[in-house]
């Protein structure tokens, strides 16, 4: 199963990757919601899969049929709130949002923390559908959910895969987004630049897509996730002092039985290494074009992200609606909601109110 699958990933290392950001962004079924049984702690959800249950920071997990999955989920705040959707990315959870969740349901928010595909609780529904991680399979997991919670619009929020997706949506759902927060901006990936070279530097940046578009890489993150996600998160976020509780209860989330080959999808993809599905053709052909995000928006960026990205300059054509960039100071890097949660939080009370 891991050995064909597809790619790439985020903004790594140095400034060289920043080159490809660009290009890429074309610049130089529903169901009832159920509440899940209790379950472990975090520690023996690593170890014998995730459970439906408690999660340490949040309360009770719901589930419910969404699309072609059965997703996941945190809901706080009251249940006539104004709906926030927060994504998270790779390799982090639901828990990126920990702090974020009660500050938005305190302010009167109804607040939804999915798990994405391959992530936590959320399962297939089928055996036999395609583990696909590309961009547009996986918005319109999140279309889906709002469908099967009947949410018409929402404000959404994210940062790495989450970031992309909500981008996604923003640039081809206008009508479903209300606003829109994004990390590192506007990361819509063009398939028609996944192919083209980088300089040595910038290849070197993104060293961890090319290692798991190949059999040994696939092996070796099934081997050991939990390590390489905590290396990921201490050359992303060279300044965040994370524990191991704290990685802990995330990387329970990778034991996900879809994991593995959701992540190896992703990258591969990302790099042309692996097909998609025909079926989201359509939509691939319109995000090639970088189209315009049209929704009130702000970007973030932390100054202590390890992980290359585009400057905000390269990006901000392409939001065309209300916008403010915001930089944060103090050492955060690239998971940001979890490194800086009450900055998140109010950016996101604050392109609500544009």
């Amino acid at each position: 199963m891991v050995n064909a699958i597809n790619q790439q990933r985020r903004r790594f290392f140095g400034t060289a990757a920043a080159a490809l950001a660009m290009a890429q962004l074309g610049l130089a079924g529903a169901a009832s919601a159920q509440a899940a049984p209790a379950a472990a702690g975090a520690a023996g959800a690593a170890a014998a899969g995730p459970q439906p249950g408690v999660a340490p920071s949040f309360g009770q997990l719901k589930q419910i049929d969404a699309g072609l999955l059965n997703v996941g989920y945190v809901e706080a705040g009251p249940a006539n709130g104004a709906p926030v959707l927060l994504l998270h990315g790779w390799p982090y959870d639901i828990h990126a949002f920990a702090e974020v969740t009660p500050i938005l349901a305190a302010a009167g928010y109804r607040v939804i923390v999915p798990h994405l595909r391959g992530h936590g609780t959320t399962r297939f529904l089928s055996s036999t559908t395609f583990r696909n991680a590309q961009q547009s399979a996986v918005a319109l997991d999140i279309i889906a959910l709002m469908d099967a919670l009947k949410i018409p619009k929402a404000v959404i929020g994210g940062f790495d895969w989450g970031a992309r997706t909500a981008c996604v949506i923003a640039a081809l759902w206008p009508e479903r987004c209300k606003a829109l927060v994004s990390v590192s901006g506007y990361l819509v990936t063009n398939i028609d630049t996944r192919t083209v070279p980088l300089s040595p530097k910038g290849e070197h940046d993104w060293w961890y897509q090319y290692y798991l578009a190949t059999d040994r890489g696939a092996a070796g993150y099934a081997k050991n996730t939990r390590d390489f996600a905590k290396y990921i998160w201490q050359t992303a976020s060279p300044q965040w002092k994370f524990d191991d509780a704290t990685m802990d209860r995330s990387a329970a989330s990778f034991a996900n039985p879809d994991h593995v080959a959701i992540v190896l999808h992703n990258y591969r993809w990302r790099q042309g290494a692996a097909p998609g599905e025909a079926r989201y053709d359509e939509f691939e052909k319109r995000l090639a074009a970088a189209p315009a995000i049209m929704v009130p928006t702000i970007t973030m960026e932390g100054d202590a992200n390890g992980a290359p990205f585009p400057p905000p300059a390269a990006y901000r054509s392409k939001f065309t609606g209300k916008y403010e960039h915001r930089n944060l100071t103090g050492g955060i890097g690239h998971n940001l909601p979890q490194e800086a949660p009450k900055a998140f939080a109010q950016a996101v009370l604050d392109v609500a109110a544009f």
